[in-house]
């Protein structure tokens, strides 16, 4: 099960310059065949169909590790996403004056026709996310090359997308997927040394590019998100430890396991869109929850 949290791993700064565009390439991070929708399920579905648990339980507990992180990533893409679309049309309840003229200029309609200008599980080009695109074969070994070449794939979109957007919040985005992508790689360059003795972790970087070249993603490795790898559970997958341990190929330094999850900064609160009627709410009055929080001493601010 997965323990819910109304947070997001890291805080995203509000976009310079909104750009629909900007976001239609996030998108790419999201929903692509490399991006997060695929990494969270591919893991997600070799955790559940894990056969042989009780023997080689650290293989599992990693696996699982690194989905539960997953979901979080899905959340941080979005948030980008979905500020990079805020305020980039007129807003207004007037549908005469064509307030959402500009997004035929867009490259992903969808955000305004099957959505209230937010993030789809969709791809930089329109195309939705497929089931296609998960892989659990149930053998361990294959399972865990898929899994490191998909996160090495995923790298290599990041650096590109990275190149594409020069936005803080796209960028501050993407330079935390690239330090925490990285050590999803490296884990399962472990996981494969401990399964086959044979040295993964000689092979990176992949791409050839340290994340030292990207400003946002230095700032998370001085904080040593490239050494943390996080159970995302308060009681289980303690023995992802035997395999996340040692030295990280890139810096020598000590690679840690930290039971728990990140502890997260404050989800951006979206301003409304009243020209695409999100949330279309205009008539409900808060005071009627004020009232009732207020009997019940829950906190409730609006």
């Amino acid at each position: 099960m997965i323990l819910k949290m109304d947070r997001l791993p890291i805080e995203l700064p509000t976009p310079k310059n909104p750009s629909a565009n900007d976001a239609a390439a996030i998108q790419e991070l999201l929903g692509g065949k490399f991006g997060e929708m695929s990494t969270l399920m591919n893991y997600t579905y070799q955790s559940f169909n894990f056969r042989g648990r009780k023997k080689i339980r650290p293989f599992y507990d990693v696996i699982s590790s690194i989905a539960g992180e997953e979901y979080g990533h899905i959340e941080v893409v979005s948030y980008a996403i979905n500020l990079l679309l805020t305020g980039v049309t007129k807003r207004g309840h007037d549908p005469v004056s064509a307030p959402l003229a500009d997004a035929v200029n867009a490259r992903n309609t969808y955000h305004y026709i099957a959505s209230g200008q937010g993030s789809l599980p969709v791809d930089s080009m329109g195309n939705f996310w497929s089931g296609q695109n998960v892989f659990s074969s149930g053998n361990l070994k294959l399972d865990l090359l898929h899994n490191f070449f998909l996160e090495c794939g995923a790298r290599g979109n990041k650096m590109r997308a990275y190149e594409m957007v020069s936005d803080p919040t796209a960028r501050t985005m993407v330079g935390y997927l690239l330090v925490r992508g990285g050590l999803h790689i490296v884990a399962y360059a472990k996981a494969l040394e401990k399964l086959t003795g044979v040295e993964v972790t000689k092979l990176l970087p992949i791409p050839d590019l340290s994340n030292n070249a990207f400003p946002e993603a230095r700032k998370f490795m001085e904080q040593k998100l490239h050494l943390q790898l996080y159970t995302f559970s308060q009681d289980d997958y303690k023995q992802a430890g035997l395999i996340w341990n040692g030295a990280h190929p890139d810096d020598g330094q000590e690679c840690v396991v930290i039971e728990g999850a990140i502890p997260g900064f404050e989800v951006p609160d979206l301003e409304e869109e009243p020209q695409l009627n999100a949330p279309g709410a205009d008539d409900f009055d808060p005071q009627v929850f004020s009232d009732m929080a207020k009997k019940m001493g829950i906190k409730y601010d609006y």
